[in-house]
């Protein structure tokens, strides 16, 4: 392309946050639109450019929908549900700090963590198939009356139905396996280009091959998840005698497990590219000599002696669960030593702990998950027993603290929110107040009800900055509910130790943890009907949809059963539609709201020189600065935001409003009498605006202009000012020379 060669045309691309719009709704271009009124009732006229692809000023609007990518399907969203704890810990790995000599320690540390939950996973199933059904529920007339489907293995040696009982939680590995094994397929044909054009680590959102990684994390996980399973049925066997063939197979399987760690432990090692075929064929015989190993281990038990240890629950189970919590209470800790120590000085995201929060909530979510697994089919087994009887005699102690440690934590922090919200009102009153003032200096007496109402929403969307320290409470206050399950190492149940310590009555204290069983149900029921009507219904995609998208959109560096990662489509894809469309001889203005503008932002730094001076930037109710900022701040810094309006030319207008409660300012809030806070181009980048533009009924309409808040609002005024002032400026940007 020759330097006299000018853009044919302006494309307007437009992202869509996590709302999961429709392309018509991203465009802005459906049939009809409302001119007068409210959602509930309003005034609609035909769109007089409905068969017009061009937007206000001429460009030619283009969407980019990729909301189905981090689910798409009702299966898919469940799926998302169930393997949250996962995709916590894998969202830990990313929020470590800035500082790079913490860098190998933190992913040691998560990846552990990681590993302990595919334990927890195994041993929860355990739990049921082996301790419930085939050692307690066998072993008792009273269970058996009734349910032929499990009386036939009634008569049976133990060895032989503790073999075939296994394979329940051995198809559970498996399944788990073959559905984390099939998302890496999607996204082959979207791998960004081998160069790198930013040295922002920002800038390589999308361009990792994450197969290589996440297929050695994969056979850890596998090799791991049937080595527990495996250590559970020799630790049971061994309490009756232990063989020579038994300590044989627990010293290969302790070996097996030691492996995995030592993996794991080895950051630069695990981490290398694609190509290391050494270290894939490392990991692959560990996986296949676990599964080999769980095999032996099966076929040992069925034919072994019939004697069995008896007591009340599998023998080792207990103890195996114990230490699994002990494991992670330590690990917990240590990565919170780490964080604390190797953050940054000065105004830290998070106070530091961002990865420790997110880790506990996912290790705590985890634990809930797999006690109240086993409490509900230990409640069915049990039919009509009393519940402090069946606390008492159903399942380890362990789950029994973790339970009320969950519901412990769960309150706290209810009730500490529920102060803050109290006590913090008046201040987010007083600063929404002053802001309300400034903004409508000549309302009208008759306007007082509506300034109130746009008080009250400024004032709800400062409480964002309030979740913060409640964040990293709670995240604490679940990290010692872990560290209380290893009471059940001394075999105490909670009610003992409370009512002897604390002189609550026991039965209060039994009523709680039920009550924690029936609230952690309500929050798993919750979230699977949330997960379906996510992509049903507008209001529930915005919520929810936050999370599914934020945990996403980063590779699988930690878990490998975590949901797989959008961004290794979306950013590279982006980047090449861009690329082409520039090549071409097109200017690009690349609009995105919300969450869109975090993926254009990493689109940005991967843009070759030549493209990004035919390139603008639009972003509004952006959440890089507010959060991401805070949440990531190894990839999201001052350096990481001034590269993005580099490779601009600074033409980057940034669009936010005090209502919204996600996004916000970037480089400088502009607010009145309030410092600048940045210099140079970058203070030219944010622009606040009146949200709603007023408070008065204007005399077409019969009620006042709406609270927009976080809604996209392209067809404001506001926004389309901005449009029309970067398609100008694109107009005067010096057209790009052909690549070399």
């Amino acid at each position: 392309m020759s330097g006299s060669d000018i853009p044919r045309a302006v494309v307007e691309l437009r992202v869509h946050g996590v709302s999961g719009a429709s392309a018509a709704q991203v465009l802005d271009l459906q049939q009809t639109a409302q001119v007068a009124g409210d959602r509930s009732g309003g005034f609609y006229r035909p769109r007089p450019r409905c068969e017009d692809s061009t937007g206000a000023h001429g460009v030619t609007l283009e969407a980019y929908r990729w909301g189905d990518l981090p689910s798409g399907t009702v299966a898919r969203t469940l799926a998302v549900v169930f393997l949250l704890p996962f995709m916590l810990v894998n969202v830990a790995i990313w929020m470590r700090p800035a500082n790079p000599r913490s860098e190998a320690v933190v992913k040691s540390l998560c990846r552990l963590l990681a590993l302990t939950l595919t334990v927890l996973y195994v041993l929860a199933i355990a739990g049921v198939a082996l301790d419930l059904v085939g050692w307690k529920c066998l072993s008792s007339p009273r269970c058996l009356a009734g349910r032929s489907w499990l009386s036939w293995l009634s008569g049976r040696p133990v060895g032989l139905r503790l073999a075939v009982l296994a394979l329940a939680p051995a198809a559970a590995i498996g399944l788990i396996w073959r559905i984390s094994n099939r998302p890496g397929r999607t996204f082959e044909a979207f791998r960004a280009p081998d160069r790198e054009f930013s040295g922002s680590r920002l800038g390589t959102v999308g361009q990792w091959d994450a197969e290589p990684l996440v297929g050695r994390l994969r056979s850890i996980h596998v090799a791991a998840a049937f080595a527990t399973l495996d250590l559970t049925l020799l630790l049971a066997r061994a309490a009756s005698g232990a063989t020579a063939t038994t300590i044989t197979l627990t010293v290969v399987t302790g070996v097996v497990l030691v492996g995995c760690v030592v993996l794991l432990c080895t950051p630069p090692l695990i981490d290398r590219a694609a190509g290391d075929q050494r270290l894939d064929r490392v990991t692959r015989t560990l996986r296949t000599v676990a599964v080999v190993l769980t095999v032996v281990v099966l076929a040992h038990l069925a034919t072994g002696p019939p004697q069995w240890h008896e007591g009340h629950g599998l023998p080792g189970y207990e103890t195996h669960l114990a230490g699994l919590f002990v494991a992670q209470t330590a690990l917990l800790a240590a990565l919170g030593v780490v964080l604390l120590c190797r953050r940054n000085r000065g105004a830290t995201p998070l106070f530091g702990l961002g990865a420790l929060v997110v880790a506990a909530t996912g290790i705590s979510l985890a634990v809930a998950y797999s006690a109240e697994l086993v409490y509900r089919v230990a409640d069915f087994l049990d039919r009509d027993v009393p519940t402090g009887e069946g606390i008492a005699t159903g399942p380890p102690r362990a789950y029994t603290w973790a339970i009320y440690g969950f519901f412990r934590a769960l309150l706290a922090t209810l009730i500490v929110a529920g102060l803050v919200i109290v006590l913090s009102r008046r201040s987010r009153r007083r600063a929404a107040a002053a802001i309300v003032a400034h903004d409508y200096p000549d309302a009208p007496a008759e306007a007082g009800p509506r300034l109130r109402q746009v008080r009250d929403a400024i004032a709800r969307a400062r409480f964002t900055e309030k979740l913060v320290p409640l964040a990293v409470l709670y995240g604490c206050l679940t990290g010692l509910a872990t560290a209380t399950t290893t009471v059940g190492l001394l075999g105490q149940f909670p009610d003992d130790v409370i009512e002897r310590n604390l002189g609550l009555p026991a039965d209060s204290v039994i009523f709680g943890i039920a009550f924690g069983s029936w609230v952690i149900a309500a929050i798993i029921l919750g979230l699977l009907v949330g997960g379906i009507f996510a992509y049903r219904t507008v209001p529930f995609r915005r919520h929810i949809g936050v999370l599914w998208d934020l945990g996403t959109f980063w590779p699988r560096a930690a878990h490998p059963f975590a949901p797989p990662c959008y961004s290794e489509r979306a950013v590279p894809e982006l980047a090449r539609r861009i690329t082409y469309l520039v090549e071409r001889g097109d200017a690009v203005l690349l609009t995105g709201h919300s969450h869109g503008s975090v993926l254009l932002a990493a689109t940005v730094l991967q843009l070759p020189p030549h493209v990004g001076s035919r390139v603008a930037l639009l972003t509004h109710g952006s959440p890089l600065r507010r959060l991401y900022a805070r949440l990531f701040p190894a990839y999201v810094d001052d350096a990481a935001l001034h590269e993005i309006g580099h490779r601009v030319g600074w033409r980057w207008v940034n669009l936010w409003s005090d209502a919204d409660p996600i996004g916000g300012w970037i480089f400088s809030a502009h607010r009145p009498h309030a410092p600048a806070g940045a210099s140079g181009p970058a203070a030219a980048v944010d622009r606040r605006y009146r949200d709603p533009r007023d408070v008065v009924t204007p005399p077409s309409d019969s009620v006042p202009p709406p609270i927009q808040g976080h809604w996209p609002g392209e067809s404001d005024q506001h926004f389309t000012e901005v449009v029309r002032e970067l398609v100008q400026r694109l107009g005067r940007a010096d057209p790009p020379d052909t690549p070399t």
